[in-house]
């Protein structure tokens, strides 16, 4: 008998936000050491438990090496403290820095359109 996944309904399912972000630095930042700076502020502001309700992912594939810009997915429940620990970055390595919020979306798509330049 082969066994059956049980899926929640729609209604159920925790929604997605995705926070888009751009990092202010004098020097270009790799996404790695975003990603621990991030996580790290994550941890210290909300601690372990409240991080594994958050569901926080910073997506590799969406960071912008040139503009310095990447997508935090989080539930919609913690889109403020989310926030509130990135603007609690101040420092990545040796270098100065500012993370910068700059929408928070429900789809990818909406938010990729802050990554393309305006054609005026």
């Amino acid at each position: 008998m082969p066994s059956m996944k049980l899926k929640k309904m729609p209604s159920m399912r925790e929604k997605r936000r995705y926070i888009v972000f751009r990092l202010h630095s004098k020097e270009p930042v790799t996404f790695a050491d975003a990603k621990n700076a991030i996580t790290n502020s994550v941890i210290n502001w909300l601690g372990d438990n409240e991080m594994a309700r958050a569901r926080i992912w910073v997506i590799k594939n969406l960071w912008n090496q040139k503009e310095q810009i990447g997508f935090v997915r989080c539930s919609h429940r913690f889109v403020d403290k989310i926030k509130v620990a990135l603007g609690l970055v101040h420092q990545i390595g040796d270098q100065k820095v500012i993370i910068q919020s700059m929408k928070v979306t429900a789809t990818i798509k909406s938010g990729k359109q802050l990554q393309k330049p305006k054609n005026k």
